[in-house]
């Protein structure tokens, strides 16, 4: 990765403060040319296919009882403001402002019992999955996208394997893009993380002061050697450095991300931009036609997050104000992935870390509530057109059909093809993982 620091941001709920940066990663394959890769893949049985996943982090965490878990019959201080709305799908119900769901729930999945969240504000659960603590490997876990780039490599050796569109925030933990861990940098989902970049990522027509930029980004990655030098995966790099000139020099990814070459039309059905002056968290609308047009270049792994969830005070204005712009957003992702015919091959997930509390404050707000929440599935094959899991009458526990985070992410590498019972990654010290622990599994419900 090539990382380049810029001014100091807001802050969160939790003060932790974030300094802006672009991004450059996931750029290689691990050592491999394209025909080992490809050899590889067939003695190990691995099919090179285009499967692909969309993940959409609502940072913060949305409230479960206001999204996909409304509790009509509870105390007034539990159900708050929304009433459930009948859907497509008999027998499914979801919030009044997620109107445009419910009219095609048929390809939708809300999962309302997800556990085993953290108590804390990171994006860690949703981009890595496994719990975050002091006996991580040397390196550290690596996010999906960087597994995935690992195991599946690239669809077009000219094209990162994973993608990583959260742009620069007040908080790194609540909205970053994931690492490549132990995998090393090569893995680590390239972001291009500000717009400038994507206008300059070609040498056509290029002029002198763009040429200076480019040479300082190639300049920084001496910056960026000794920043890894520690990390015991320098090994990479050299590769890392001839992937990322080819991605600067190459048009095909610079292409993908000019979104202004879609239709007018369609870019209305997912909706404009709305960001207010001094926003830090935007919807990033343009990110989910972004991640579309990812996908299909040859992205294996997008992942974006969406406006900020962490409502502790004026919960249900906020929710009038972000809810119909997630559904708008969705739906547009989901239907257009099925007009184009990708809807088997795209999973699309969309969560936060963790639900909100069941009781009302005082402030008209909900806190934070790890015990559980929800998660809203779509594509990949799955089984639509179906709920799982149940809380009880107050939202605050599960009451049947428990399913983890874990369980979320065995279901996604299943999607992509890969077997979670025999597919390992390696470690630095050269100890292979599994890609879940033990005990997790694709969900049976939608496979």
């Amino acid at each position: 990765m090539l990382t380049i620091l810029g001014k100091k941001t807001g802050r969160f709920c939790d003060g932790l403060s974030r300094r802006t940066f672009l991004q450059i990663g996931g750029l290689a394959m691990g050592g491999l040319s394209v025909p080992q890769l490809l050899r590889a893949e067939s003695e190990s049985g691995v099919r090179r296919s285009h499967k692909a996943i969309i993940m959409i982090y609502l940072p913060g965490g949305p409230p479960h009882q206001d999204t996909f878990d409304l509790k009509p019959d509870a105390p007034s201080e539990i159900r708050g403001d929304f009433h459930p709305i009948k859907t497509n799908v008999r027998g499914i119900e979801i919030c009044e402002l997620l109107p445009k769901m419910a009219k095609m729930m048929d390809k939708f999945v809300p999962i309302r019992s997800l556990v085993g969240a953290m108590d804390g504000h990171s994006s860690w659960n949703c981009l890595v999955g496994r719990p975050y603590d002091e006996d991580q490997p040397r390196g550290g876990w690596p996010c999906l996208g960087a597994v995935i780039s690992k195991l599946k490599g690239q669809v077009n050796p000219a094209f990162p394997a994973a993608f990583g569109l959260t742009p620069k925030g007040p908080v790194g933990g609540w909205a970053y893009n994931g690492e490549g861990g132990f995998l090393g940098p090569a893995h680590m989902p390239f972001t291009p993380a500000d717009q400038h970049v994507r206008h300059d990522m070609v040498l056509q027509g290029i002029t002198l002061d763009r040429l200076g930029d480019r040479k300082s980004l190639l300049n920084s990655f001496d910056r960026f050697r000794r920043d890894v030098d520690s990390s015991g995966v320098m090994e990479y790099v050299d590769e890392f450095d001839q992937q990322a000139f080819g991605i600067l020099t190459s048009s095909k990814l610079a292409e993908a991300l000019d979104i202004d070459k879609e239709d007018p039309k369609l870019r209305d059905r997912y909706g404009r931009p709305r960001n207010k002056p001094g926003d830090n968290f935007p919807p990033n609308i343009d990110d989910y036609i972004m991640a579309r047009r990812l996908v299909e270049a040859g992205a294996r792994c997008v992942t974006l997050s969406s406006s900020e969830w962490d409502w502790h005070g004026n919960n249900f204005k906020r929710a009038r104000e972000e809810l119909p712009m997630l559904d708008q957003g969705v739906t547009a992702l989901v239907q257009d992935l099925h007009d184009r015919g990708m809807e088997k091959d795209v999973s699309v997930v969309v969560w936060g870390e963790f639900g909100r509390t069941p009781k009302i404050n005082k402030n008209a707000g909900r806190d934070h509530w790890p015990k559980v929440s929800c998660v809203l599935l779509a594509g990949g094959g799955m089984r639509t057109g179906q709920v799982i899991g149940a809380t009880d009458r107050h939202a605050a526990e599960v009451k049947d059909r428990p399913v983890h985070f874990q369980d979320v992410f065995a279901t996604l590498y299943h999607n992509m093809g890969i077997d979670i019972q025999s597919a390992t990654i390696t470690d630095l010290d050269g100890r292979p993982h599994y890609l879940v622990d033990d005990g997790h599994k694709p969900i049976p419900e939608l496979i």
